[in-house]
């Protein structure tokens, strides 16, 4: 099952030429999942050729202008095609004020169910075919929220010898060995999933962490992450400013990914003060504490892949 991050914008505050505002698509096979929408999120959408109708939740950070302002647009352009099935959108309290608002200043023409939830509790805000995504609470200047898919566990690897001595016959009996039924084997003798199966595999995990303070409790909510989009809007040297306006540095966002065990870190939502040079500087900082630091590029494609 193909499991996809697009980087739709990186950039925090205001949009330059290019680097839209901070924007993540996930896309699971054929489900798409949008986390923060800010402007310039439809234009690299179409670049990408990626179909938004297909777009299910949108996941929102918090309210502050450059996550939220391409949304507007987005919920227009989706009544543009045939559109069935409802969206979601999650987000922190006042979303549902913001959604509403824009659709009655804007007079949008919408012609599907739109379906807003506000979080006020950390858990999980959505429930999927095999995964589910948890909200948690970030330390930003208004309420703020990170977010994690994280898919179910996966049966463990098979082991077709041990079928076969079992006397489990090739065919549709080991496909459901396989999904975890009990079999009759050829002698009649119960085979259970366990005896023929190794030990259950973990799913993968995505994680979505920006505008916050850096606290010791994000590393528990990303904990095992295959990738993590976290804020590094900051160089080392601007620490005491980015404190002051309740962001974290890119350094500090290293420190997060190493004390959570991550697999790799996006840097993302950088100060529009960075030229595309500059963001060097940011990835060098944070390197040298999580080698697994990469920086985000507007339109960026990162699959990620089972690690077994």
């Amino acid at each position: 099952m193909n499991l996809e991050a697009f980087i739709l914008g990186s950039g925090g505050m205001m949009p330059l030429p290019n680097r839209h505002l901070t924007s993540v698509l996930l896309r699971r096979e054929g489900e798409l999942f949008l986390f923060d929408g800010g402007e310039g999120t439809q234009v690299s959408l179409r670049k990408l050729n990626l179909r938004w109708k297909k777009i299910s939740v949108i996941f929102v950070s918090h309210t502050h202008a450059d996550h939220v302002t391409g949304i507007p647009g987005l919920l227009m352009l989706s009544s543009q095609v045939d559109r069935d099935d409802p969206l979601y959108i999650i987000g922190p309290p006042r979303i549902a004020e913001y959604i509403e608002t824009s659709r009655r200043v804007l007079d949008m023409y919408i012609n599907y169910e739109i379906i807003i939830k506000e979080v006020t509790e950390p858990g999980i805000v959505y429930q999927g075919d095999g995964f589910h995504v948890r909200a948690f609470n970030l330390r930003h200047t208004k309420p703020c929220l990170g977010y994690t898919l994280e898919e179910d566990e996966r049966p463990g690897i098979f082991h077709p010898e041990k079928a076969d001595a079992l006397g489990v016959p090739r065919g549709p009996l080991w496909s459901k060995l396989q999904s975890g039924e009990t079999v009759i084997a050829a002698d009649g003798r119960e085979v259970r999933p366990e005896e023929v199966l190794g030990e259950t595999r973990s799913g993968r995990k995505f994680s979505f962490v920006t505008d916050t303070l850096a606290f010791p409790e994000i590393a528990d909510e990303v904990h095992g992450s295959d990738f993590f989009v976290c804020e590094g809007m900051f160089e080392r040297a601007l620490e005491e400013s980015a404190r002051e306006k309740k962001h974290m540095t890119a350094e500090q966002a290293a420190y997060l990914a190493k004390a959570a065990e991550v697999k790799k870190m996006a840097l993302i939502h950088y100060s529009p003060r960075y030229t595309e040079y500059d963001l060097k500087q940011l990835l060098k900082e944070a390197q040298s504490i999580f080698p697994g630091t990469i920086l985000s590029r507007d339109r960026m494609v990162y699959p990620i892949e089972y690690i077994d």
